[in-house]
């Protein structure tokens, strides 16, 4: 079905603040259009209402035909309890919903309910159109090929299964309109691949949210900003470099329409002020100079002062003529930097002989070692094994068999995929203030804000926060204290582009150790590294 979500007016916010307003969108059949703007700009706030899961604080959303499917799929942190594979499959597709729905009405038919049979007809015909006919005898072999038991419940699934099952449902799914947030995350190049050719092969419309640069400029025709510091919003035609580059001409523009208007008027102001100086001048000159019984000095002197106050409202008037042009906001922007520890000694890490096994799964025998200054890129798919690789590296977990040894002076800092030093219930200001004791209550406050994390913020329990947020304190706590082994297990998932640059730009001019996880393709590519490993069904090489 060929179908167009239109929204008019739009408005959404949180209590008293306004995420946007007046905002007028048109998702046509064809369209890949990327939603940016920085985290809390209301990104996936405007794509659950646009799914219908929140209500709208204004305006309107409407689907033509009505009839038409929507699809919202946000990146699912959580595993359901008990769901299996396959009704995970069921439940992200809309069969299920459809599913029930179509039971329901065939109840309401068997018992000769008025309206019965139309709701079925409606119910069936939605169930057809979401691919419910045959479901699993397409999950099938995609199932095959990811490697997955349809019937194995979703927690039992390793973190790279449950990306691979994620994949699964999207492509599987045959909905009218799609609302895809952050599908790239937990993704391997493999899944990446698959994803650009899922999205730019559709007929239909699409909305997305990414932090992968790569992805959106392979993929959309289309930019929405939401742009938070300016509470604009802006839809630009074109890819994603033709954004990036109509975004900068534009503010380039702002910045120097409101620099000719602020000099035009301080040029008017000036002239006032010295025409509004020379006529008190020239009334305080005359009165000096001229006798009292002189009439004809005295006509002189008010017909000047009255051209000269006359001069001073003309000018005066055209101040008032001129067109405001407000300055542009200031831009917020983190800027960090990765404190470093005093070095280490010349052996940072090794693993001799290591094998780990977990479950049915093994890494290695794995022999590596890590020197002073070493900058390593590690790659490889889904479940290969490289977080359990960083894992065995830094003596998280114990070997099977073989040795690992962390050389004196290493300080390791680490932001890990779950960012788990921020998943308690205490409140963010305390959790940070624990991992560093030295630092008054004041200090990290402050340090916190500027990554963004506000008073509004450091009260909410840690574990209430946004997985963008709790990136950024984990990189603020980078900062805090000094680090000479540096480890980053997938940093930019879920971190907005404004931070990722500025993640890039720190790692820049870090000097210690690095072990850089990640399937960011323009972060490999940005980042310095002078060693790299693949790992693959548990063998390291390189």
């Amino acid at each position: 079905m060929s179908a167009t979500l239109i929204a008019r007016d739009l408005a959404a916010g949180h209590g008293d603040h306004n995420l946007f307003t007046g905002l007028d969108l048109v998702v046509a059949p064809g369209d890949v259009i990327g939603l940016v703007g920085v985290n809390g700009a209301g990104k996936t706030t405007l794509l659950r209402t646009l799914a219908g899961i929140l209500p709208a604080e204004g305006g309107t959303v409407s689907l033509s035909p009505p009839t038409a499917n929507i699809g919202y799929l946000p990146q699912e942190r959580e595993r359901r309890a008990g769901e299996t594979v396959r009704e995970f499959l069921a439940r992200r597709t809309g069969v299920a919903d459809a599913q029930t729905a179509m039971d329901a009405a065939a109840e309401e038919l068997a018992t000769g309910t008025d309206g019965a049979d139309d709701r079925y007809a409606v119910a069936l015909e939605r169930w057809l159109d979401l691919g419910g006919a045959d479901l699993d005898e397409r999950a099938e072999p995609l199932a095959a090929e990811f490697a997955i038991d349809l019937d194995l419940p979703m927690t039992a699934l390793s973190g790279g299964q449950a990306a691979r099952a994620g994949m699964a449902s999207l492509l599987l799914s045959r909905y009218d309109v799609y609302l895809l947030d952050e599908p790239t995350n937990d993704l391997d190049l493999d899944g990446l691949a698959r994803l650009e050719s899922f999205v730019t092969g559709l007929r239909a419309g699409v909305m997305v949210v990414s932090h992968d640069r790569e992805f959106l400029t392979r993929t959309v025709n289309k930019v929405l900003e939401l742009d938070l510091h300016q509470n604009q919003i802006r839809l630009y035609g074109g890819g994603y470099g033709s954004y990036l580059e109509e975004r900068e001409r534009a503010r380039a523009h702002a910045r120097d329409h409101f620099e000719e208007y602020s000099d035009k008027k301080e040029d008017l102001l000036e002239r006032a002020r010295m025409q509004r100086a020379w006529m008190d001048k020239g009334v305080r000159n005359a009165r000096r100079k001229a006798p009292d019984n002189d009439k004809i000095a005295k006509s002189h002197r008010g017909e000047t002062s009255e051209k000269q106050a006359a001069k001073a409202r003309q000018t005066e008037k055209m101040i008032e003529r001129l067109e405001v042009v407000e300055e542009p906001r200031k831009e917020w922007e983190l800027r960090m930097e990765i404190a470093v520890a005093p070095r280490a000694g010349a052996v940072v890490a090794t693993l001799r002989d290591a094998v780990v096994e977990r479950g049915s799964f093994a890494l290695g025998p794995v022999t590596l070692q890590i020197d002073w200054g070493d900058r390593v890129a590690i790659t490889g798919a889904n479940g290969a094994g490289k977080s359990t690789l960083l894992a065995a590296l830094l003596g998280r977990l114990p070997l099977d068999a073989g040795t690992q040894h962390l050389g004196p002076g290493v300080v390791v800092g680490e932001v890990d995929q779950a960012r788990g030093l921020f998943l308690g219930s205490v409140p963010l200001v305390r959790a940070f203030g624990d991992a560093v004791p030295d630092w008054p209550d004041a200090d990290v406050r402050t340090l916190l804000a500027k990554f963004g994390l506000k008073s509004a913020h450091v009260t909410r329990p840690a574990e209430s926060l946004s997985p963008g947020e709790r990136t950024r304190a984990a990189l603020a706590l980078l900062q805090a204290r000094g680090v000479n082994l540096l480890v980053l297990d997938e940093p930019t998932n879920h971190l907005d582009l404004p931070a990722i640059e500025q993640l890039e730009s720190a790692l820049s001019s870090y000097t210690g150790t690095l072990l850089l996880v990640t399937h960011d393709r323009r972060m490999l590519s940005a980042v310095d590294t002078n060693r790299h490993l693949e790992v693959a069904d548990g063998k390291v090489t390189g």
